[in-house]
């Protein structure tokens, strides 16, 4: 019966509604999907609007951002909860779209350029990465620290851009990579310039993920958003790498959505002093500036 609501549902809603009610009443729960740790995704909008198919091949495109260049069904499945025959026919998909390429040799998928150039379109259309990044590169050239202009995804912050000192051993942080929401400084410079619900909406997940470790890096961040409130910027002294001393401010584009600029080196270049004292101070005045261009 599963392999059969798997396999029709796509092609007959109409029939999906009345097997969805005959198999409530006789069969099992099924079991929660195995999520994967590295992410806590949203919950879905319930509208006639949202279309499930789309979300679900997302979903699996998602499923390659967790660390492994190259991911099998099985693998995919376990990530994102969805059924394997599911998963089978949404990789068949992508990979005749040109999104996801299939290795013969390993027998599994990796992502196909489609993605990047989605991914450059996305990055060459922000007007603040045009406009902002002579500023990132002179900043990161005075203070030898890496500049990083990121946004949110889920509980992550994604590099979108960045600045490196020249001749200065610092920080790579590549496009793509992806940095935790509640240790970072740009997710907490982020967090703190969201709205009151949705950053408890925010938290409230964090917790959910970190269990027993929440209570310790609640203080910490609300220490964190006091610091904000009175100097307009957020830090982060090794809570996201014991080596490496950041801070974060929120950029507020012109569209009315957050990003975050942040700036950071390792802990033995860049003292937690230098960095509280003035290099977080100069920041806020760099993203201030940014913000009075319109981007």
């Amino acid at each position: 019966m599963r392999r059969f609501r798997d396999n029709i549902f796509p092609l007959f809603p109409r029939i999906r509604c009345v097997v969805n009610r005959h198999c409530a009443r006789h069969q099992p729960l099924p079991e929660a999907p195995m999520q994967d740790p590295n992410d806590s995704p949203e919950q879905a909008p319930k509208d006639r609007k949202f279309v499930e198919a789309l979300a679900r091949g997302l979903e699996v495109l998602r499923a390659f951002t967790h660390g492994h260049a190259v991911r099998g069904n099985q693998d995919i499945a376990r990530i994102t909860g969805l059924p394997k025959p599911t998963v089978s026919r949404l990789t068949y998909t992508l990979t005749q779209l040109g999104y996801l390429k299939y290795n013969q040799d390993l027998e599994k998928y990796q992502l196909d350029s489609a993605v990047l150039a989605l991914g450059y379109a996305y990055s060459a259309s922000l007007r603040v990465r045009q406009l902002g990044k002579p500023f990132m590169d002179e900043f990161s050239r005075r203070t030898n620290t890496t500049v990083s202009l990121t946004c949110r995804d889920r509980l992550s912050m994604i590099h979108v851009d960045s600045s490196r000192p020249p001749e200065v051993a610092s920080l790579r942080m590549e496009p793509g990579l992806r940095l935790p929401l509640a240790t970072s400084a740009a997710g907490r410079a982020y967090l703190a310039a969201t709205p009151k619900i949705e950053r408890d909406h925010l938290l409230g997940e964090v917790a959910k993920k970190l269990g027993d470790e929440w209570p310790a890096l609640e203080k910490s961040l609300e220490d964190s958003f006091r610091e904000y409130e009175e100097f307009g910027f957020c830090l982060s002294l090794g809570e996201w790498d014991r080596n490496v001393n950041g801070a974060g401010v929120p950029l507020r584009l012109a569209d009315g959505s957050i990003m975050a600029l942040t700036c950071g080196a390792p802990s033995f270049q860049l003292s937690s002093e230098k960095l509280e004292s003035s290099l977080a101070h100069q920041l806020v005045m760099l993203a201030r500036d940014l913000e009075s261009l319109g981007v």
